[in-house]
């Protein structure tokens, strides 16, 4: 299965989850390594967007493609997660939530969007290796500042 991460071209191939790690996420506390990706370029696009300001947008960015060992995903319905899940800015219950199964040895946590969320992210754990995914391509992004104008 292949999955999509926007990121700035100078940290397309970091593969440590240096970002997740250094401030975490909404699914992951400071100093759990993982990357955060989504099913398509489009979702990836609007979760690169909502999450930096748009002051600081870089023009260009790069799309980079995953493959992903979908025996190891770990899918959760809107039912299961932290009735708080879509608050903004992200809830320390996401971040305890998702940190949790990361611990347990979940190679993918499969999480619905909060942008959209009958679409889902995928967040790929880092500290149990790289078997469960391999980075397939990377590719220039410019970014249209007119996504964050809708």
């Amino acid at each position: 299965m292949l999955v999509y991460r926007v990121s700035k071209a100078q940290y397309a191939e970091d593969l440590k989850g240096t970002g997740a790690k250094l401030f975490g996420g909404r699914w992951n506390q400071v100093e759990t390594a993982c990357i955060y990706t989504s099913e398509s370029r489009a979702l990836a696009v609007l979760e690169y967007s909502v999450n930096v300001n748009i002051d600081f947008i870089p023009r260009a960015l790069s799309i980079c493609t995953f493959e992903i060992d979908e025996s190891k995903i770990k899918s959760f319905k809107i039912s299961q997660l932290p009735g708080d899940w879509k608050d903004v800015p992200a809830p320390y219950s996401t971040k305890v939530f998702g940190t949790e199964w990361l611990e347990k040895g979940i190679g993918i946590l499969k999480i619905p969007s909060t942008v959209i969320p009958d679409e889902f992210n995928y967040i790929i754990n880092l500290m149990i290796g790289s078997a469960h995914f391999k980075l397939k391509s990377i590719k220039d992004f410019i970014y249209d500042l007119r996504v964050k104008n809708v």
